[in-house]
């Protein structure tokens, strides 16, 4: 699998992560799968959260196994300094581990939360405690509504992240207002020489009223081979600013973004853009954000 370089961090990092969302709800049987199946696939990058139910639980029991070949990086989603400060230590006790590559700041989607995340006494003021204690290598900022880029290129003038995890696939590209705000955090990226992360690359629609949920994802995902590869064509082949992408938190959608990986080599964005235009609900997921 190809590795970018991760910014200024300079781990040469898988350009699929795994996204352990996937593991909030499965049992330790399933996850053992599907952690193997992304190390076999050449995946070195895992990210989660404590807000992922038990994913770090379903992570933890790996850790002493697989910990100096993989890239480890969680988030916290509490807004003050003492809930932050606590849940990165619980992370890291469920995660078995003593040290985190990365903690993020999570959910960090308007300015309302980046007040507070920035602001005296908030969370990042534990996350900066627990890089002066060794506990964590990095620190960096997540979102996810249309607002995000606008939202972590702010973030960016506030604080020099050592990261940004941020949405895009090709239908928010479309939205020239979401093109501009993506453009400007790739330019503000670029010049502190943070990593740039994405999420929602196959995300294909929300869920309509009365849909059966056939996936674990708040939002319905693309599913069909020819689509998860013009998708991941489209971002990777054409961003190369983008240092990985977050798989999505379906354990049984991972083949199919390995395999995208592997296929993608032969096909330019415009080509991958010309077969997402089939799709005709093809929808930007924060329509009606769930969550």
């Amino acid at each position: 699998m190809e590795t970018r370089r991760l910014g200024r961090l300079e781990h040469q990092s898988s350009v699929l992560i795994y996204g352990a969302a996937s593991l909030g709800g499965v049992d330790q049987d399933r996850a053992d799968v599907s952690i193997q199946e992304a190390l076999d696939a050449g995946i070195n990058h895992f990210d989660v959260a404590a807000d992922y139910g038990d994913a770090e639980l379903r992570l933890g029991p790996r850790m002493p196994e697989i910990r100096d070949r993989i890239f480890l990086a969680t988030k916290t989603g509490r807004r003050t300094y003492d809930e932050a400060w606590a849940e990165i230590n619980r992370s890291l006790e469920r995660l078995q581990t003593d040290r985190l590559d990365l903690i993020q700041m999570h959910a960090v989607c308007d300015l309302e939360n980046l007040d507070l995340v920035t602001g005296k006494g908030g969370s990042l003021e534990a996350a900066i405690r627990a890089k002066e204690e060794g506990m964590v290598s990095a620190i960096g900022i997540t979102g996810h509504t249309d607002e995000a880029p606008s939202v972590h290129r702010e973030g960016l003038r506030r604080f020099d992240f050592d990261s940004v995890l941020t949405p895009l696939n090709y239908k928010l590209s479309t939205d020239p207002r979401y093109a501009d705000d993506y453009a400007a955090l790739v330019e503000a990226v670029q010049a502190s020489d943070a990593a740039l992360m994405t999420i929602k690359m196959i995300s294909r629609r929300n869920w309509r009223d009365g849909e059966e949920k056939t996936y674990d994802t708040w939002y319905r995902p693309f599913d069909e081979q020819r689509y998860v590869t013009a998708a991941t064509a489209w971002l990777l082949n054409g961003h190369p600013e983008i240092t990985g992408l977050a798989t999505a938190g379906e354990t049984r959608l991972l083949q199919q973004m390995v395999q995208a990986e592997k296929e993608r080599a032969g096909l330019s964005p415009d080509d991958a853009a010309a077969i997402l235009d089939e799709v005709q609900d093809y929808e930007s997921p924060f329509v009606d954000i769930p969550i």
